[in-house]
C-alpha cells in the first residue's frame, strides 16, 4: 500500500475508533493536521491557521486571549495516546502529535522481534559430560535470554511511545495550574453543574422580544430559552477546560435551577444575577456585588459596586455607555462556599455577556490563572480558598480582545 494512503487509512480508523467516534471537531482538527503533513511533511503548522481554517475563527483571532485551540490540541493528544494504549496496539502505523507542537508525525511500528528460539544449542558429544557442564549450558542459556530483552525493551517502548504520553498530562504545567484553581470541582464522581443565565423575555422570535417587564406583562407570556453568545462560548470553554482535566460537567439553565441542585452540587454560575436570578438565594459576594446605580448620569446602568473601595479604587465599575459602541465591561471572579459548606460555588459574570465570556476566558488560560494564583498565594489545591475577583475587559468587534485583573480580595 502507499505511503499516503497507509496513513490516510490511520487516520480514517483512529476517527472511527471509540476514543474518537463521535468528537465530530476533534477528527476535524485530526484531519486537517494530517493533510497539512502529508502534503507539506515537516511543515510548522500555527495556532492562528487552525483557528480560522478549522474552526471558523475570525480574522482578528488573537492566541494569546483565546486557548481554545491549545485545549483541543491537548484533548487531541490525549484521545491519541488513548487509543495506542488500547485498541490500537498492533496498528501498523503511529500518529503522534508531540507536545509543543501543532505537526502531526507518522511512523511505522517495528514489527522485527528477537528470535532466542533460533539460537542453536550442541549437546554434549559425550554421554558423561564434565562436571558443572549443566550449569554451563543454563548460564548460556539465560545469557541469550538477558540479551534478548535488552534488545527487545527498547523495541516495546518505542511502539508504545504514544501511549506513554498519557502519563504525562498531569505534569503539564499548564494543567497543573488549573488543577489547583479547578480543585473545588474536581471530586469525583461528583460532576459541577453549570448554570447559565437566560433572561425572561415576551414577544417572538420572529416580530421582536424585549425584556420581560413585570409591571405590564403576564408571567404566561415569558420566554425563557434565550441566553447570550457570551454564554454560549464560556460553557464551551468549561467543558474544554474540564476535559484537560479528566472531569465531566452538566449544564442546566438558571431558569430550571433548584435549591435541590444548590444542595446537592458544586456549582458554577455564568452569568450576572440580573439575569441568573437564582443567584440571590445563594450565599452572595461581600466585597463586590452587582447592583444598578441609583443616581448620576449613569442612573439605572448595571454595574459591579465596590463596597470597601481601596485607595485608587472607583466606588463602582462600570461597562461602556449605553447607546455607544460597547469597547469596555468589567467581570466578577468569585469563589465562595455554597449553602452546604462541603460545596463551593463560583461565579463568572459580567455586566454584558461579553463580560461573562471574558470571565470564563480569565479562568481558562494559563497565563492567568497563574496571575491570579500568585495574587491569591495558592499553590496546592488545599490551599485554594475563596476570594473575589474584578477584571477589566477590552471589547473589540463584540469579542473580548484584553483582560486585566484590577482588583482581588481574598477571604480571611
Amino acid at each position: 500500500m502507499p505511503e499516503r494512503v497507509e496513513h490516510l487509512a490511520q487516520i480514517n480508523r483512529l476517527c472511527s475508533s471509540e476514543s474518537l467516534h463521535g468528537s465530530e471537531s476533534l477528527c476535524r482538527l485530526l484531519r486537517y493536521l494530517a493533510q497539512k503533513e502529508l502534503d507539506h511533511p515537516g511543515s510548522h503548522v500555527k495556532e492562528y491557521q487552525i483557528a480560522t481554517e478549522v474552526y471558523g475563527r475570525p480574522a482578528d483571532f488573537n492566541p494569546q486571549v483565546d486557548s481554545t485551540i491549545r485545549v483541543q490540541a491537548a484533548r487531541l493528544r490525549g484521545k491519541i495516546s488513548e487509543y495506542y494504549a488500547a485498541a490500537g496496539l498492533s496498528d501498523p502505523v503511529i500518529v503522534d502529535l508531540p507536545r509543543g507542537s501543532y505537526s502531526l508525525r507518522f511512523r511505522q511500528r517495528s514489527l522485527v522481534r528477537p528470535e532466542p528460539a533460533s539460537v542453536e544449542f550442541k549437546a554434549p558429544e559425550s554421554p558423561a559430560p564434565q562436571a558443572g557442564g549443566k550449569w554451563l549450558t543454563v548460564v548460556s542459556f539465560m545469557g541469550v535470554l538477558l540479551i534478548a530483552s535488552v534488545v527487545a525493551i527498547p523495541l516495546l517502548l518505542r511502539d508504545h511511545g504514544p501511549a506513554q504520553a498519557s502519563s504525562t498530562t498531569d505534569i503539564n504545567p499548564s494543567v497543573k495550574f488549573f488543577r489547583v484553581f479547578w480543585s473545588p470541582f474536581l471530586k469525583p464522581p461528583s460532576e459541577p453543574l453549570v448554570i447559565f443565565s437566560n433572561g425572561a423575555f415576551v414577544g417572538r422570535p420572529e416580530t421582536g422580544m424585549r425584556y420581560f417587564d413585570a409591571a405590564r406583562d403576564s408571567k404566561t407570556q415569558i420566554w425563557d430559552h434565550c441566553t447570550g453568545v457570551g454564554e454560549v462560548l464560556a460553557i464551551h470553554e468549561l467543558d474544554q477546560v474540564f476535559s484537560a482535566l479528566h472531569q465531566q460537567i452538566r449544564v442546566k439553565r438558571g431558569s430550571l435551577f433548584s435549591l435541590d441542585d444548590a444542595n446537592n452540587n458544586d456549582l458554577i454560575f455564568v452569568g450576572s444575577p440580573s439575569e441568573n436570578l437564582k443567584l440571590s438565594e445563594l450565599p452572595s459576594s461581600r466585597e463586590f456585588v452587582f447592583q444598578r446605580l441609583q443616581d448620576g448620569p449613569r442612573k439605572g446602568d448595571l454595574a459591579i459596586a465596590n463596597l470597601h473601595p481601596r485607595s485608587g479604587e472607583p466606588a463602582a465599575f462600570v461597562a461602556s455607555r449605553s447607546g455607544s459602541p460597547l469597547t469596555e465591561d468589567y467581570a466578577l471572579v468569585a469563589l465562595m462556599p455554597g449553602i452546604d459548606p462541603a460545596r463551593s460555588v463560583i461565579v463568572l459574570a459580567g455586566t454584558t455577556t461579553f463580560g461573562t465570556q471574558a470571565a470564563v476566558e480569565f479562568v481558562s488560560h494559563r497565563d492567568s490563572v497563574e496571575k491570579l494564583l500568585k495574587q491569591l498565594s495558592a499553590s496546592a489545591p488545599d490551599e485554594m480558598k475563596p476570594f473575589e475577583a474584578v477584571i477589566r475587559v477590552k471589547i473589540g468587534r463584540g469579542v473580548p480582545v484584553g483582560m486585566e485583573l484590577i482588583a482581588v480580595r481574598p477571604h480571611r
